[in-house]
């Protein structure tokens, strides 16, 4: 396995909570332990690191004229700008339920005139103001403005506005800052890559040109695991140089996403020399390194540890965000679901019908948070282990829900984001389903809820509708899903590795899985294809159900081919058609759906015999998941899946204290 070093920031010695960390002083991160200056939780930024995103998502120009910089912002004369926006305002809400901190401090730079207000909300949106400050005359003036931390248990945030009359004024460098703290510990940062190589050197790119967020950070290390390597393209070297000699670079057989993350995990929690908190991130993200500086500060002051994740806005549609927090739906295998009442997708910079905000003001507490970006702190690996070798999909929610089983909460954090492919627009029917059912099933089966017949019923009606909607290669890697599980901890030996080809294999024999462009529909003129919307969503879905299933065995249906739209591609409306060409999520092609009786009634059979299996052997299987998990999660496993010897072991944790 090779191996390059770019050097390391992993000088610092892990203890006790927030303990033997240096003191942050100016530039948080150093070690300066005498230093009085306070604690840096949040810069205030006026546009993204991006001309992609809207900077309105940073500060709201409500009357007037303003020039929005990153770090700067001019207020014509008589203009205002507000801070009431996603990544403009202090989550208080968040800061007083799970912190000790008791106020906030507000610095800023002004030179010119103008009026500094602070304000709040509450957790019906309502604003209140906190103070305001007037300034005449100033020339890099630093006003310093104190917010206290009260009243926001159930929601509410704090942000500033701005408001001008005769004068320009000029605000910049501006700080939220709390009191100083004996002990701070920096982040280790892991991005997992695998064939993705100008977007995990963007990434890369943009933490560099950040030296204030770089300053929370010990290490970037960068798994590669893909077969054209990141270090083989001339840019790395400019950007490893650019990052000060922060970068660490493994390369590794591909072990998916859970291998990739784990291995930085791995390395930063090596008991010989453990180092910083770990955040992961996507390496296919667009990168707002303010996240680096929110989560950071926000662990370190947390009462107790607890995994603090960012949240993701839409790449394709910059102002969305995906949630405000997340839970899984452990009968049903569903990850992804909303909290309360909260949406998904909601335009941070749209309003509702009452004229609010679309930007939520209540706190509401995580089931777990998805790995685009997320903080894990040393503590909680020392108790609860590392991740499940799942090769990806569901290792999020399984150590999320672990790790709250062993008393650890998990924060999603408002304000603290960044941008990652639109969920939305991925296609159901892919092979990763496999892993997306196969780790269902094993992180339901670790809770003790779990339901051997209730599982095969929801799965069951699963597949039902996969067959009466011609998804018969979804079908078939939903029942290979179920076999796997069904042999028990010993599918997770090689991390899942083989049954990455294994999946592939068999989706290959299903027409219906291959993509083909608009223009070219296989078998079909486009004169033969015309687009057939969908009707009203059937109130009684079982009964629905029940007809398409006699009318495919008998043969019948009252069409034979159309076009439908991907929003419509829903089983009670495909199911009408003998073919149907279905346009894919991705909006980049169409799938060519045929009814095949023969293929339908064997799935079938399969199924039944798969489901049977599971209600029969669901609880021997569970009981062997649950007593592997502690050597599944172990170090000494993710070293034989690295095939790292304990020599190596100790060679790399003496490479890393050198560096």
């Amino acid at each position: 396995m090779a191996e390059q070093s770019q050097g390391g920031g992993d000088q610092l010695v892990a203890g006790n909570w927030l303990d033997n960390e240096p003191e942050p002083g100016a530039e948080p991160g150093t070690s300066d332990r005498s230093s009085v200056t306070p604690l840096l939780v949040a810069r205030g930024l006026f546009a993204g690191p991006s001309t992609l995103i809207p900077p309105d998502l940073y500060a709201k120009v409500v009357s007037g004229i303003a020039i929005r910089e990153r770090h700067r912002l001019v207020v014509h004369p008589h203009s205002a700008v507000s801070t009431n926006t996603y990544f403009g305002r202090v989550p208080a809400s968040y800061w007083q339920r799970w912190t000790d901190v008791g106020e906030v401090l507000f610095e800023l730079d002004c030179t010119g005139a103008g009026v500094i207000t602070v304000l709040a909300s509450d957790s019906a949106g309502v604003a209140r103001t906190i103070t305001s400050v007037t300034v005449a005359g100033a020339t890099e003036r630093t006003v310093r403005v104190a917010a206290p931390i009260d009243k926001f248990v159930d929601g509410g945030a704090l942000w500033l506005d701005v408001a001008t009359a005769d004068e320009h004024l000029a605000v910049e460098r501006v700080r939220v800052t709390v009191a100083p703290r004996q002990r701070f510990r920096p982040s280790a940062v892991v991005i997992c890559t695998h064939n993705r190589v100008d977007d995990c050197l963007n990434t890369l790119a943009t933490l560099a040109a950040d030296p204030g967020a770089l300053a929370f950070v010990s290490t970037i290390y960068v798994v590669d695991q893909g077969s054209d390597p990141v270090s083989g393209r001339s840019r790395f070297a400019d950007v490893a140089a650019s990052l000060g000699g922060k970068l660490r670079y493994l390369r590794q057989p591909n072990l998916g996403g859970s291998g990739g993350f784990t291995r930085g995990l791995f390395e930063v929690t090596d008991p010989a020399a453990p180092t910083a908190n770990v955040v992961f991130m996507d390496d296919d993200v667009l990168c707002e390194p303010e996240v680096v500086v929110r989560l950071t500060a926000f662990a370190n002051l947390l009462a107790e540890p607890a995994i603090v994740g960012a949240q993701m806005l839409n790449l394709l549609h910059p102002s969305q965000l995906l949630a405000p927090a997340e839970h899984a739906d452990l009968v049903r295998m569903l990850p992804g679901q909303m909290i309360m009442d909260t949406k998904l997708n909601v335009d941070q910079l749209g309003k509702r019908k009452d004229g609010r905000s679309n930007i939520e003001e209540k706190r509401v507490d995580a089931g777990y948070n998805g790995w685009w970006c997320c903080l894990i702190p040393i503590e909680i690996v020392a108790a609860i282990g590392y991740p499940m070798p799942f090769f990806f999909q569901w290792d999020d929610v399984e150590y999320g829900y672990r790790a709250r089983s062993a008393g650890y909460g998990t924060v999603t954090l408002p304000g603290a984001g960044l941008w990652h492919a639109d969920f939305h627009w991925k296609d159901w029917d892919e092979w990763h389903r496999y892993f997306n059912m196969r780790n269902g099933l094993i992180t339901s089966c670790l809770q003790p809820a779990f339901d051997p017949k209730r599982a095969a019923g929801v799965l069951a009606a699963d597949l039902a509708r996969y067959l009466v909607g011609m998804q018969y290669g979804l079908a078939a890697t939903m029942l290979k899903a179920v076999e796997d599980f069904l042999r028990g901890p010993e599918i997770l030996h090689d991390g899942g590795v083989a049954a990455v080809g294994e999946i592939r294999a068999l989706r290959a024999g299903y027409p219906e899985t291959a993509k083909h462009p608009a223009t070219a529909v296989p078998g079909l003129r486009p004169g033969e294809i015309s687009e057939i919307p969908a009707g009203p969503e059937p109130t009684m879905d079982g009964i629905v159900l029940l007809k398409r299933v006699v009318y495919q065995l008998l043969g019948r249906g009252p069409r034979h081919v159309g076009a439908v739209r991907a929003g419509d591609a829903r089983w009670w409306h495909v199911s009408l058609f003998e073919t149907a060409v279905v346009t894919d999520m991705s909006q980049e092609g169409v799938r060519v759906r045929h009814r095949d009786r023969a293929t339908m009634l064997r799935l079938a059979k399969q199924g039944v015999s798969m489901l049977t299996r599971l209600m029969r052997e669901g609880e021997s299987v569970t009981a062997a998941f649950r007593a592997a998990r502690p050597g599944l999660t172990s170090r000494d496993n993710w070293a034989r899946l690295y095939e790292l010897s304990a020599e190596q072991q100790r060679s790399d944790a003496a490479g890393t204290r050198e560096h």
